[in-house]
């Protein structure tokens, strides 16, 4: 199978703190990829240098064979935020957003042509949100705007997909929604790659999971990667003495 994204021995610093250390990992085409680590672990930072915002220090990351900042102007890796990140209040539908996801193919003149017109229809038809195209984006509910977010990388005709924690603030419905559409855009080919701390929704999403703390330390079957034992070599859980009385 195409390996989509392939990180070797990547080491980033932010001045002296190390953030992530000699990382390596490939995803497959196709599939759909949990990112595990607790907060610090260089989920983020692995995000970044994947879409070519940031330049490690020493190793290699290539996106479809590509130079990942390439890959990310040619419109191949598409971004859906934490909310958190994002300015709510700002003045822009649902479809605008989901437009801008089109720019890349309209050059310098931003002028929407007709293909740019029902890409967007197309991608809003596929997360289910036509009927609120016309609604100020922060007028949706959690759910709603992460599902906005994947139409624009549907839009923008990305084949790889990196969702920053997609279910944080969601109900279970918008969640059992994200989760189906992730897996059907997997099933045509597109490779998800989610961050996320719903540790429990992972098994029923992704087909396999990785487990990081600086460095992978785990890639593997979610139930494995999973496994109380190994968490604790993530997150410092005391698992040895669960349930035990002092």
């Amino acid at each position: 199978m195409t390996v989509a994204i392939s990180v070797r021995d990547v080491t980033v610093h932010y001045g002296e703190v190390l953030a992530l250390d000699r990382a390596t990992l490939d995803i497959q085409a196709g599939r759909v990829c949990g990112l595990v680590g607790m907060n610090g672990s260089g989920k983020s930072t692995l995000f970044k240098t994947v879409m070519g915002l940031l330049r490690p220090d020493s190793g290699t990351v290539r996106v479809n064979g590509e130079n990942p900042g390439k890959a990310r102007k040619s419109g191949v890796v598409g971004y859906v935020p934490q909310s958190e990140v994002v300015d709510w209040a700002f003045p822009l539908s649902v479809r605008d957003v989901v437009m801008t996801g089109r720019y890349g193919h309209m050059g310098f003149t931003r002028h929407a042509k007709r293909a740019d017109h029902e890409a967007v229809d197309h991608a809003l038809e596929r997360v289910e949100l036509t009927e609120y195209a016309n609604r100020q984006i922060g007028q949706l509910s959690g759910g709603q705007k992460k599902r906005a977010f994947v139409a624009r990388g549907i839009a923008q005709g990305a084949t790889i997909l990196l969702l920053d924690e997609p279910f944080a603030g969601v109900d279970k419905r918008s969640e059992a929604t994200i989760t189906r559409l992730l897996r059907e855009l997997a099933d045509d080919g597109a490779t998800i790659l989610v961050s996320t701390h719903d540790l429990h929704a992972l098994p029923g999403l992704a087909d396999e999971a990785i487990l990081l703390m600086r460095r992978v330390l785990m890639h593997g079957d979610p139930d494995e990667v999973l496994q109380p034992d190994n968490l604790a070599l993530a997150f410092g859980l005391d698992v040895l003495n669960r349930g035990t009385t002092s």
